[in-house]
């Protein structure tokens, strides 16, 4: 078992990749990307719906207590990627995972409490405002879920999110049986159709169209770590809608190391709790990552767990920039070191086991998640 979780630990390794010019530029590595299938699923009694929403999340072990931690087991990953998929009347199934590596020939706390959470000195968000930005790529991607969180459109019915805003570790949230996705849209004046108001001195006002979900997909490992110690890895959810949204969508990719990252950044934008209606975004350099987490200070509060985070690199088969999501915003964490107190935002890294589950999730066949 030893030999499989190095091998699963080795999966983040990125092929060589070498610059197409003599000037470089910041290139999506390509990934050796292991597939993960469904064995058998389980129907469980349906949830109560009783836990309290949480914005976020606070854990008290930082970036050195996740990288002395002992790697899991092949059983033990195994157990942290099978899922619980909750459906729109309330039914709860559990479906168990096989994790298999494909060679590429053939395959085309509780923390401590703060005043004042999550900003770093001096304020460096941006609120976006008019429709010329809010409804165009890459804000339009962000959307609101009503339980108070932040979600990223990664697929035509899809949406990534945080699992905590949906399920406290032990319990489904009050709103999660009922959950809504709502769309960021113009505010008609006295009825008028379309009517292009962006050259008013006063910036358009906003509402939320709302889509039902259709089912929510939460890794065991989240349920079972409780958002302590390995719970924070696996703190990521995706939506199915009822319907498609029609808008364009974010690629969802693995995340490369921080080092590779143009100029060590990541970018997101969410629906920030102290700015109500407002769309917020930022970004920030990464200070230390784990293999399972980016460290950050980009300023957030509340309400922007669950933004998906994003960097725009090259793509060589395509010859241009793209977008990905690389990770899940999860929240904030309070740790101590060495009687220090040391603030940090966390994102989740999509890895490669958590990017063929994803990608799974979204497309229902392993053939089309090959490729991180």
């Amino acid at each position: 078992m030893a030999g499989l979780s190095t091998l699963i630990l080795l999966l983040c390794a990125a092929k060589d990749v070498v610059p197409s010019s003599s000037h470089w530029k910041p290139t999506w590595p390509s990934y050796r990307v292991p597939v993960i299938l469904p064995q058998s699923t389980l129907n469980l009694d349906k949830p109560q719906f009783d836990a309290e929403a949480r914005l976020e999340v606070v854990s008290p072990c930082g970036p050195a207590c996740h990288k002395s931690s002992p790697l899991p087991t092949y059983e033990e990953v195994k157990n942290y990627l099978s899922y619980e998929t909750l459906y729109a009347n309330g039914s709860l199934t559990e479906t168990e995972v096989g994790i298999y590596i494909l060679s590429n020939s053939g395959d085309g706390s509780q923390g401590r409490s703060r005043t004042k959470r999550q900003i770093y000195g001096y304020d460096s968000r941006f609120s976006i405002f008019g429709k010329d930005f809010l409804l165009n790529y890459p804000f339009s991607t962000s959307v609101k879920l009503s339980t108070g969180c932040t979600g990223t459109l990664v697929a035509e019915k899809h949406v990534l999110t945080a699992a905590h805003c949906i399920h406290d570790g032990k319990s489904y949230v009050k709103g999660a049986q009922k959950l809504r996705v709502g769309f960021l849209k113009p505010k008609l004046k006295d009825g008028s159709k379309g009517a292009n108001i962006t050259n008013s001195a006063m910036p358009e006002k906003m509402k939320f169209q709302w889509i039902r979900v259709k089912r929510t997909h939460v890794p065991k490992g989240w349920i079972k770590g409780n958002a302590n110690d390995i719970g924070m890895d696996y703190d990521y959810a995706l939506l199915e809608l009822k319907k498609p949204h029609k808008r364009k969508f974010m690629k969802i990719g693995v995340s490369p190391p921080a080092r590779h990252l143009p100029g060590g950044r990541i970018h997101f934008s969410g629906y920030d709790n102290d700015r109500p209606g407002n769309l917020v975004y930022r970004f920030c350099d990464v200070k230390d990552e784990t293999y399972d987490l980016l460290y950050q200070q980009c300023d957030a509060q509340p309400g922007a767990s669950g933004s998906g985070v994003y960097v725009r690199m090259w793509k060589r088969q395509n010859h241009k920039w793209e977008r990905k999501i690389i990770g899940i915003f999860s929240g904030h964490q309070w740790v101590d070191m060495n009687g220090t107190p040391q603030d940090f935002n966390v994102a989740v890294r999509i890895t490669p086991l958590k990017y063929a589950q994803i990608c799974y999730w979204i497309k229902g066949n392993y053939l089309d998640c090959r490729e991180g």
